[in-house]
């Protein structure tokens, strides 16, 4: 039997496949797998269809999903042309190029603003939702406890709501704690009015020995959220990947609007994660630049 997510996939971009990739105006459409209604990805995804409206080059259909994880999933899959993912939830297994490193998402362990939640070492023994399943939190999250000295798989109960659920839960006090991997501000957290976020900032280092180059140490200024306090927390890299079989001419397409329109493609939620210009875009790991993107990025330096 076919799962519900498949199945609403297939019937709502079933009329693009049938279209071999084509616009009726002949440019190429790329369905783009974004994240959850209300967070940054999904944000992202709305600004870049807007432009590619604009510029008449490609078509962008996005796709809502839970993140990163399941993002990879449909890409490998097939359901969709291209991805957003946080760097660290891509292995050498995915078979994927990079269109570009987009922008930086931040740690938010939040907490009930009145509760006894000041360190991660204090999540023993709690409720913790670690992102929504098939989301890239559900990944970094683990690292996180981990880092902390904290077994995710005996020190905590963990859940994987989706976030707008995950809120109210904390609010109700039926889950003590959230992790969310985003930008900032992230307006449905109602940091620091019904809660506040714990700093990170000393587990940057313990997650970049343990895991990888991939965790950075940042800041969330104060005011970012009205009212509230600047912490330390984590920052990872999130990639704009695409499948192998993505024609060069929507990859240079999709690679030439964040280049020339990165002006446009700020979400509201970005006053403290970012990065997205020609510096930073081409710097995507072990994961190999799509032809397509590599032609516009030296065509652009140089």
């Amino acid at each position: 039997m076919i799962d519900r997510r498949r199945f609403l996939a297939l019937t709502t971009f079933g009329a693009a496949a049938a279209a071999s990739g084509c616009s009726s105006d002949g440019g190429p459409v790329v369905r783009l797998a974004s994240g959850e209604v209300g967070g940054f990805y999904h944000a992202f995804a709305q600004l870049l269809t807007a432009v590619a409206v604009e510029s008449g080059g490609v078509r962008i259909e996005p796709v809502a999903t839970s993140g990163s994880q399941e993002n990879l999933e449909r890409l490998a899959d097939g359901e969709v042309d291209a991805a957003l993912a946080l760097s660290d939830s891509v292995t050498e297994r995915h078979r994927v190029l990079a269109l570009g490193r987009v922008y930086e998402n931040y740690l938010q362990l939040a907490v009930r603003a009145d509760g006894p939640i000041h360190r991660v070492a204090d999540l023993r023994g709690t409720r913790v939702n670690l992102g929504a399943a098939g989301s890239g939190a559900a990944v970094t999250g683990e690292r996180l406890l981990w880092a902390a000295g904290i077994d995710p798989t005996a020190d905590v109960v963990l859940g994987h709501r989706p976030l707008l659920d995950a809120v109210a839960a904390v609010v109700a006090d039926d889950v003590d704690a959230l992790l969310w991997a985003g930008g900032v501000p992230t307006g449905v957290l109602d940091v620091p009015r019904r809660m506040r976020l714990v700093d990170l900032g000393e587990l940057a280092a313990p997650m970049r020995d343990r895991f990888g180059y991939l965790y950075e140490r940042v800041e969330i200024p104060a005011d970012a959220y009205p009212g509230g306090p600047a912490v330390h927390t984590i920052g990872v890299a999130n990639l704009l990947l695409a499948a192998p079989s993505l024609s060069e001419a929507a990859a240079e397409a999709i690679v030439d609007l964040l280049v020339t329109r990165a002006d446009a493609l700020v979400p509201a939620e970005a006053a403290g994660t970012q990065f997205l210009d020609t510096r930073s875009l081409i710097g995507t790991g072990f994961v190999p630049l799509h032809p397509g993107a590599a032609a516009v990025y030296r065509r652009s330096h140089g």
